[in-house]
């Protein structure tokens, strides 16, 4: 695995580029619970819905984070944090970290991941939580090197 490089950060979101984060995430969403056996209508219907709950306003949502990945002056990706209390405490919350296929196997998504971490002590939060698909494996093994355990696995079966 490789290392992010030297020019590689997390940046705050723009307003100017919240429309593409928004369509780029709400097809993301959708097309990992495809994926995952969810029928597409329903699926697109469901990652539309959360969407327009979870950032009624957009970068200025009260509660989230929204950043960009750049990778040495490029757009590589972005990162969706917010301030949850959760049933198992507070938390920051991952609700989303994607890096561009470009720019995947550079360290990225483990640069956003340390980022959150440093986040979430800065603001005094004390643990990070996530949800992740269980066929990404990709994004699970970065998961678990980072130290992140699992706490419940969702299953089901079509019948």
């Amino acid at each position: 695995m490789s290392e992010a490089g030297p020019g590689a950060h997390v940046r705050p979101m723009q307003a100017s580029e919240y429309p593409a984060f928004r369509a780029r995430s709400l097809e993301n969403y959708a097309g990992d619970m495809i994926s995952a056996g969810i029928d597409p209508e329903p699926a697109r219907a469901k990652s539309e819905r959360d969407h327009a709950a979870a950032l009624p306003h957009g970068v200025d949502t009260e509660g989230h984070s929204l950043y960009v990945i750049d990778d040495g002056g490029e757009h590589a990706g972005y990162l969706w944090l917010a301030e949850r209390d959760g049933e198992f405490g507070r938390n920051l919350f991952v609700y989303a970290v994607e890096v561009d296929e470009a720019h995947r196997g550079r360290g990225l998504g483990r640069l956003a991941m340390v980022f959150t971490e440093d986040e979430a002590r800065r603001r005094g939060i004390p643990k990070v939580a996530l949800n992740v698909f269980g066929a990404n494996d990709v994004a699970r093994g970065l998961y678990r090197s980072l130290d992140y355990r699992e706490i419940a696995v969702h299953m089901e079966k079509a019948v």
